[in-house]
């Protein structure tokens, strides 16, 4: 949707209201959750989108022996195939989509690596780290969330971009945080929003555009990953010590683990889901 010189606020008010999306179609509206609050007014605000890996620890923070641990996450067994997603009640987003977008709630690479799984140092971790000032970017681009899952650190900026010329809004659903639901009208433009608490995990939604998702997991701490398309994750920068890892998935819940980080290094640490 093109800003037009006789758009008024009570036009984008009243299109916000029936949703996110702008199609023209009777279909393309939802029934809102009763706890949705009506989106807010665009506010103005952009990192590629990645799956935001753990970063290094605050200046300061890191330890001469301060090391690493990677792993990877398989699911066993025969996995779900891929569901295409229906975008025709919105012709605005079918058509960005040559072929349909296919569903990013289970992705299975080679050798049954897991993507999308958010891993981070649950128990373990002391001190305290600054939050960075960069933010982290989730793009709405083709009606689609990018990336799907993705960590961020306790009051780090995080740029919410409309890169569609079409209607948008962002509802997010923490629990610990303050839920916000905000309108995006226009393509290119940028919200800027931040989580105070740490969360495990904040889901992000579209009320008419029911296809899109994605999950923030929200760390007090640098120390976290988001596994890639062969399953695997690396968390750099963690002093020598005793630390529990959990692993987090949208469908098949969560796993912990106890390691131990030794001279800079621990030893690799494998997870699996059953896919039944």
């Amino acid at each position: 949707m093109k800003r037009t010189p006789w758009m008024s606020p009570l036009f984008i008010a009243t299109a916000v209201a029936i949703g996110c999306g702008g199609g023209k179609s009777p279909n393309a509206s939802a029934t809102a959750d009763p706890d949705d609050a009506a989106p807010q007014g665009s506010a103005q605000l952009a990192q590629t989108p990645t799956s935001a890996p753990g970063g290094a620890p605050a200046a300061g923070q890191r330890t001469v022996d301060s090391g690493s641990v990677g792993g990877t996450v398989r699911l066993v067994g025969a996995a779900p195939k891929p569901e295409p997603v229906q975008m025709n009640a919105d012709p605005a987003c079918q058509q960005q989509h040559a072929t349909p977008a296919l569903s990013e709630e289970v992705v299975v690479g080679p050798g049954g690596g897991l993507k999308n799984v958010f891993v981070y140092v649950k128990e373990g971790v002391a001190g305290s780290f600054p939050p960075p000032t960069t933010p982290v970017t989730l793009d709405q681009s083709g009606c689609w969330y990018h990336p799907h899952v993705f960590g961020i650190q306790a009051n780090q900026p995080l740029e919410i971009v409309n890169s569609d010329a079409t209607l948008h809004n962002i509802n997010a659903k923490p629990t610990a945080n303050p839920p916000f639901n905000v309108a995006q009208p226009v393509k290119g433009m940028k919200t800027k929003k931040s989580f105070a608490k740490p969360e495990i995990m904040v889901k992000f939604k579209c009320n008419v555009h029911p296809w899109m998702s994605a999950y923030a997991g929200v760390v007090a701490h640098p120390f976290f990953a988001v596994t890639d398309e062969q399953g695997a994750f690396t968390i750099a920068g963690l002093p020598d010590g005793q630390y529990v890892l959990e692993a987090w998935h949208e469908k098949y819940g969560t796993h912990t683990q106890s390691i131990t980080v030794t001279q800079g290094a621990a030893k690799s640490v494998e997870w699996t889901y059953n896919a039944q």
